[in-house]
């Protein structure tokens, strides 16, 4: 397992997939959130009346711009990295050599799996602190005790989103196809829109982490925040059985 784990993780960090996806998740959300401070500080109207809470200049806009952006975007990123993850064995052909392991196929998803959430964990950090010297070079000060907190959200909010994008990693298993559950992960941003559109709340799994993050944490519940957690872990478990039923000739 141990050895398992060291070569998707080679494969993770040599790969340019994985290099742009942290590049996109973590400088893709910097360089954005400093033109939307920009865009605020000239007096765009337009961006004014749609930015919302982070329409102000300061710790409370700049988090509530991040959680927008990171719960859109962000999903779409760690869909795209899993993606590639799990799709590229049947897309390269490399999936027939893993029946020749010594490592069940089960292992081996069970590997990538784990080290996409150390992955994640590591953009959850690196983007957090980010955010900080940020905001430190805007001027808005030594962040208050809520601000801190703010930045504690948005770290938990990064780390949620990864969790609810591991259905792509599923649905890249039974497809067989990278192209499929690219489509998945875009299918799961339109559903994690129209939901929180349609008024579901906390109780849409995939909109969930990003209402709480906005709220700062009053309008989801403890119990519906677990739920964007379980469909990790569901889904994680389905991915690792269905590497364990691959067949060769399917």
């Amino acid at each position: 397992m141990n050895a398992a784990i060291r070569v998707e993780a080679l494969k993770l960090v040599r790969s340019p997939v994985g290099m742009i996806g942290t590049l996109a998740l973590v400088a893709g959300t910097l360089a954005l959130l400093g033109g939307i401070t920009v865009a605020l500080a000239d007096g765009n109207p337009e961006l004014t009346a749609k930015a919302g809470a982070a329409a102000t200049l300061d710790w409370n806009g700049l988090l509530a711009g991040a959680a927008q952006i990171t719960a859109a975007g962000g999903l779409l990123g760690f869909g795209v990295v899993l993606s590639w993850m799990f799709g590229r064995e049947f897309t390269d052909g490399t999936i027939t050599g893993l029946f020749a392991l010594p490592v069940s196929r089960s292992r081996i998803a069970l590997a990538k799996l784990t080290v996409y959430t150390a992955w994640s964990i590591a953009v959850s950090v690196v983007l957090t602190l980010g955010i900080l010297a940020l905001g430190l070079l805007l001027g808005y000060g030594t962040p208050t005790a809520d601000d801190w907190g703010g930045l504690a959200r948005h770290g938990a909010l990064t780390m949620f989103t990864a969790a609810i994008a591991v259905p792509v990693a599923w649905i890249a298993s039974v497809t067989r196809s990278m192209l499929a559950s690219v489509g998945g992960a875009i299918a799961l941003v339109i559903i994690a829109q129209v939901g929180a559109l349609a008024g579901a709340g906390g109780w849409m799994p995939l909109a969930a982490p990003a209402l709480w993050a906005m709220s700062s944490g009053t309008a989801v519940t403890p119990v519906q925040l677990a739920l964007a957690i379980a469909v990790g872990i569901v889904f994680a478990a389905l991915t690792c059985a269905a590497w364990a039923r691959l067949q060769l000739n399917r």
